[in-house]
């Protein structure tokens, strides 16, 4: 339901430019996504390579109980994308969060949690392409992980370059594979565990309560599988970002958000419950190939290794496709609102082609980086990204709470999606932040990332605030 705001909105100032028009009126963003791209970008948006391969160390670490991990972090992450598809469907944005951040709280906001989202989506690629580029590898043995990690930039680089529609069209196609795989998984477990595939015997609550029962490393083993469970779901605010360069973002975002809770339920936490059912969670198989290929050779499934590196590669791909445009449109949209080099903001035959440029350089070369100084470089790339989802999400529920108010005051019509129990479950969701936050705490290596992300963020808001003074005073 899309619905013209009245007289009485807030006027739209500079943070508005980034829902479609150029800076100063200039040329705008393409409008050329369709409703299906943004259904299946949404939907293929849940489903990553750290869904694939990643969950092994959940697994590893909670056992059965990862079930509970990736329900709780997916309930935090559902109340997050409600909030973003609230604030979305009212001010539709190609800068999405960012330009919420800089209208309710400060531009400062919208450029920490802008430039940091496109750093983190440029650091993102470079370790997808050189994922791609693994597989690549032991499929070509005599090839060098360079030379696909180069095809991969040329193409995806390329592909952006060109028409939005062919984002949309590449994320469809991408989205439908993961999503086939990821249903016909779903499908074979189920059979499984009721005994209905020939050949298998129904495990029933066996795996779930031996070896050390549903909780085998108590509650310490479940919080490390939480944190390794809310990073899997970065990727769903793509969507948001989207849905401003399509016919109707209004009611795209809004479709988008309310259909959040059953793919992540399905997806996620559907199978995380097959595969701790289907097969003991302590299995060898589950580090040494990967839950998914584990469940798929315990089944019978023929090749069932190379089928899930194929879905893997795709994922990959599917996610440095996505990343390049999201990084682009976030560039894109902190430029037309005058928080960084206003050459970015130019836009051509609907695309800001400077910015995919400048997002898919920053993405190669950090791939160099990864060769030339995997410990010191690349690494502290990794470590000043690692956390920056979380203060995204921080700057989000913040963004919500102080838009809601403003909106109800001002433009009730403009909230065509609610968050839920307003602000009681925004509360919820900024002491699950928090907590999480605390968790990484109690971890190393994830306290590690924790310090340089923190500190990445206060240089960000250090410098916005210096700028929004600054301009204050002009």
């Amino acid at each position: 339901m899309n619905r013209t705001p009245s007289s009485t909105a807030p006027e739209r100032g500079p943070a508005d430019q980034a829902a479609g028009a150029g800076p100063d009126g200039g040329t705008p963003l393409s409008n050329g996504l369709k409703q299906r791209h943004l259904s299946m970008i949404a939907l293929g948006g849940v489903i990553g390579a750290g869904l694939f391969v990643g969950s092994g160390a959940g697994i590893a670490a909670a056992g059965p109980s990862i079930v509970i991990a990736y329900a709780v972090s997916g309930c935090l992450v559902m109340l997050i994308m409600r909030m973003l598809g609230e604030m979305s469907a009212a001010n539709p944005a190609s800068g999405s969060f960012s330009v919420h951040a800089e209208r309710s709280i400060g531009s400062w906001a919208g450029f920490t949690a802008g430039w940091m989202f496109t750093a983190l989506l440029c650091v993102a690629v470079a370790a997808e392409a050189l994922g791609a580029a693994g597989i690549m590898v032991s499929w070509f043995p005599g090839t060098e992980p360079w030379m696909w990690v180069l095809l991969f930039m040329v193409i995806f680089c390329g592909t952006n370059l060109a028409a939005v529609a062919n984002f949309g069209e590449f994320e469809f196609w991408f989205a439908a594979l993961k999503v086939a795989a990821i249903g016909i998984f779903l499908i074979l477990g189920l059979l499984a565990i009721f005994g209905l595939l020939p050949g298998t015997d129904a495990p029933g609550a066996a795996h779930l309560t031996g070896d050390g029962g549903f909780l085998p490393k108590g509650t310490d083993g479940l919080m490390v599988g939480l944190l390794a469970s809310v990073f899997a779901y970065g990727g769903l605010e793509t969507v948001t970002i989207a849905a401003a360069e399509s016919k109707d973002p209004v009611r795209g975002v809004a479709s988008a958000v309310r259909t959040a809770m059953w793919r992540i339920a399905l997806f996620y936490v559907g199978s995380m419950a097959i595969i701790v059912t289907v097969i003991p969670w302590s299995a060898p198989e589950i580090a040494k190939a990967g839950p998914y290929v584990a469940v798929l050779d315990y089944l019978k499934i023929p090749a069932a290794g190379q089928i899930m590196n194929v879905v893997i590669l795709v994922a990959l791909l599917s996610a440095m496709n996505a990343n390049i445009y999201g990084g682009s449109r976030m560039a894109y949209s902190l430029t037309s609102r005058g928080q960084g080099p206003r050459f970015l903001s130019r836009v051509s035959g609907g695309v800001p082609r400077f910015a995919v440029l400048l997002c898919s350089a920053f993405g190669f070369l950090t791939v160099v980086f990864s060769i030339v100084w995997p410990d010191t470089v690349f690494q502290w790339l990794l470590n000043m990204v690692g956390a920056a989802i979380l203060v995204v999400w921080g700057f989000i529920c913040v963004a919500q709470l102080r838009m809601r108010r403003q909106l109800e005051r001002e433009a009730p019509e403009r909230l065509v999606v609610r968050m839920w129990a307003f602000p009681f479950l925004t509360w919820v969701a900024l002491a699950g932040i928090a907590a999480v936050l605390l968790l990484m705490l109690r971890d190393e290596a994830q306290r590690v990332q924790l310090y340089f992300t923190g500190g990445f963020g206060l240089v960000l808001a250090a410098i916005g605030l210096v700028r929004q003074k600054m301009r204050a005073r002009d």
